[in-house]
C-alpha cells in the first residue's frame, strides 16, 4: 500500500442505490417542476422497478432490458377525449438498473440529474411537450 492509498475513499460500506432511492430522486425532481407542471404531474402515477417487464420489451421490440430507462404508460393529454373509456392511471415508470448502468457508463453527470432527465422525458410524452417545452425544464445538454 502506498501513501496515496491511505487517502482513498472507503468504498466498503457503499451500496448501489435501491428502488426507494431512485423514487426519492424522482419525487424531488417532480417537486422542482414549475407550478403548473407540478400540479398536473401529481396526477400521474410514478413507479420504479429494476427492469421493464418482458412483455413491454417485446412490445417495443427491445432485446436488451438495459436499453429502456423509463416509460410513459397512458394516453397523452393532447390525445385524450372526454369520450375515452378509462383504462387506468397514467403512469411513468423508471427502471433502476438501466438508469444506474447509464449513470456509471457516462461518469459525467449526477444520478439525480439523470433521474430528472429520464423523468422529464417521460413527462413530455404525457403532456405532449415540444422540444422547447422540455428544454425550458430540463437543460440536459448544459
Amino acid at each position: 500500500m502506498t501513501e496515496d492509498d491511505s487517502t482513498a475513499p472507503d468504498w466498503g460500506p457503499v451500496t448501489a442505490p435501491e428502488l426507494d432511492d431512485i423514487e426519492r430522486l424522482a419525487r424531488a425532481a417532480l417537486a422542482a417542476l414549475p407550478g403548473d407542471c407540478r400540479r398536473a404531474a401529481a396526477l400521474v402515477q410514478l413507479r420504479v422497478a429494476d427492469f421493464a417487464p418482458e412483455d413491454v420489451l417485446d412490445e417495443l421490440d427491445l432485446t436488451d432490458p438495459f436499453e429502456l430507462t423509463g416509460l410513459y404508460d397512458g394516453i397523452p393529454l393532447t390525445e385524450k377525449s372526454v369520450m375515452d373509456q378509462p383504462h387506468g392511471p397514467d403512469t411513468i415508470w423508471l427502471f433502476r438498473r438501466p438508469i444506474l448502468e447509464e449513470w456509471a457508463d457516462r461518469g459525467d453527470i449526477g444520478l439525480g440529474d439523470l433521474v430528472t432527465h429520464v423523468l422529464v422525458h417521460e413527462m413530455a410524452h404525457h403532456f405532449g411537450w415540444s422540444d422547447a417545452d422540455i428544454a425550458a425544464i430540463d437543460r440536459w445538454w448544459e
